[in-house]
């Protein structure tokens, strides 16, 4: 399947039965794969809306009223969902957003982009408020990580982002869907009309600036849950390396091209690949960092991630960068040309 299908095709079995979207390449085929699939299941609901602002909206009404909902987007129609995104982390609505970036600033183009990496890790909207992020880096982990974006949203009552590219929005390979767990969450929240006993509320508008406060510090706790439970990371022959590679997502799989050659060379380059983005693997990278003195950040971008491997490492090793913005994609080969130029000029 293409990326785009598996992400839509493995939130359906997840128990996602409200998506609303927006048109916007190089997301559309799941837009499309929603449209046709969703109708076919009880309950299912598609919305075609008519503006990402919209649709982000409308994810949080569905999610206010208990349902597993979805949107997609590409980067310039997930900057439109930012105030949404707000909205629902602090009414602590779960929901899955899913930004197949592009190149930018701007419209920029339709070629395969991680210039959103700050955006998404950040928060991206107004207020003090995070939301945990996975960056699949093949098609199966579309699949994978998408039905654990809902079981992760439910957990923790936020919204999550998945964090990929047009190119793995755009590639097909082989997929085996798992069986996702039953759904397991407190619903106590939800809004169910009448016949429910006790009224319920979900507001994020809290005029007294002491309750504003109250609930910030409870959203920081759960964030602090979240820097402890939740990271992910892969690390690819790094046991033995004297330089280790960082990159996630498309930039990861180049990545591993470029150790496979650089190891062919005679250089000893290993690979650490996040997968969750926020929370960022800090403690895992300062570990390697202990024995590796030489890391080079790799981003198809002028360098984002590249400043939280400045956080983990904290002075203890030299960093490197090489970025590639703008849509451009470069080859393993190319990649590992310009490591090995810079461990010969290392060396000298």
């Amino acid at each position: 399947m293409s990326g785009n299908h598996a992400i839509g095709e493995a939130a359906i079995r997840a128990g996602c039965r409200f998506y609303a979207g927006y048109p916007i390449t190089p997301q559309n085929e799941l837009t499309e794969y929603m449209a046709e699939h969703m109708r076919k299941v009880p309950g299912g609901t598609f919305i075609q809306a008519e503006s990402e602002i919209a649709a982000i909206n409308m994810v949080l009404g569905a999610s206010a009223a208990g349902a597993r909902a979805m949107t997609s987007s590409s980067s310039p129609g997930i900057a439109l969902k930012q105030e949404g995104i707000s909205f629902l982390a602090c009414d602590e609505l779960p929901a899955v957003i899913v930004n197949i970036m592009r190149g930018g600033p701007g419209l920029g183009n339709i070629a395969p982009s991680q210039g959103d990496y700050f955006q998404a890790t950040r928060g991206g909207g107004h207020g003090d408020y995070r939301t945990p992020v996975l960056a699949p880096a093949q098609v199966q982990e579309l699949a994978d990580l998408t039905m654990d974006a809902f079981d992760l949203a439910d957990r923790y009552r936020t919204p999550v982002v998945i964090l990929a590219d047009g190119m793995m929005g755009q590639m097909m390979e082989p997929v085996t869907f798992k069986t996702p767990p039953p759904r397991v969450y407190d619903e106590s929240y939800a809004l169910r009309g009448k016949g429910t006993g006790k009224s319920r509320f979900i507001r994020g508008l809290i005029l007294d600036p002491i309750r504003m406060e109250e609930h910030n510090w409870k959203l920081f706790r759960k964030y602090q849950v979240i820097s402890q439970q939740e990271v992910r990371y892969e690390t690819h022959r790094t046991e033995d390396a004297q330089m280790v590679i960082v990159a996630y997502g498309t930039a990861a799989r180049i990545g591993k091209g470029a150790v496979k050659r650089l190891r062919e060379m005679g250089f000893a380059v290993g690979l650490f690949r996040p997968i969750t983005l926020w929370p960022f693997p800090f403690q895992p990278l300062r570990a390697i960092a202990e024995r590796v003195k030489k890391f080079i950040v790799f981003e198809m971008s002028t360098g984002q991630m590249l400043e939280d491997v400045k956080l983990a490492l904290e002075g203890n090793a030299e960093i490197e960068f090489y970025g590639r913005p703008g849509g451009v994609i470069p080859t393993p080969a190319e990649l590992a040309k310009v490591i090995a130029y810079q461990a010969k000029r290392n060396e000298k």
